[in-house]
């Protein structure tokens, strides 16, 4: 990687932690509130949740036909979610060991707690937690892809991708033979 580009890069990087310290700065109350990974609201906000909360038979007789006549077929996809989460985590906890390429941290990513607002029904909650879990394994599984790409075939592709892995930003040029071959064995061993 050019040292151009690592210092646009990291430039960017250096942004985003600036950005989540302004958020988090923001958002101060709402960590003070924060207890054992569920938030604490208080009598005031909880009654304005509690006045906001559509009961569950007035949410479904609202309900679009569109939104009835899929939701069987959205909900049969944890099926399909459920066999790649376990796939995922049985895969890396075997090669990632052997190739010694860390440990995707599952919990990192798999932030489900939208159930505990109070201003949702139970179909609602139902619907946050599907969500929450089907973007969690889309979110950990393209991490571990990604690491494994970064050990197998760190070589950028072409064309342009969209919305790339973490990793991609290290990987050689596309057609860049020399840097690839004399520096393989370091990027197949950077994973910070």
């Amino acid at each position: 990687m050019n040292d151009k580009f690592e210092e646009k890069l990291n430039h960017i990087r250096e942004l985003e932690k600036e950005l989540e310290r302004e958020l988090a700065a923001k958002s101060q109350l709402m960590k003070d509130n924060f207890k054992k990974q569920k938030m604490v609201f208080g009598k005031a906000i909880k009654e304005k949740h509690q006045k906001l909360k559509i009961p569950f038979f007035k949410y479904l007789a609202r309900a679009k036909l569109r939104n009835v006549i899929s939701a069987p077929i959205i909900y049969a996809m944890i099926i399909p979610l459920a066999f790649i989460d376990i796939c995922v985590f049985i895969y890396q906890h075997t090669c990632f060991r052997l190739y010694k390429i860390p440990i995707v941290k599952r919990k990192e990513y798999f932030i489900i707690d939208r159930q505990y607002l109070s201003y949702l029904n139970i179909l609602e909650k139902i619907n946050c937690i599907y969500c929450g879990y089907g973007n969690a394994v889309a979110a950990y599984t393209k991490e571990v892809i990604g690491r494994t790409e970064q050990y197998w075939c760190p070589i950028k592709h072409a064309s342009r991708v969209k919305d790339p892995h973490s990793r991609y930003y290290k990987f050689f040029e596309y057609g860049n033979a020399e840097d690839y071959r004399e520096n393989l064995k370091a990027i197949k061993q950077d994973y910070t």
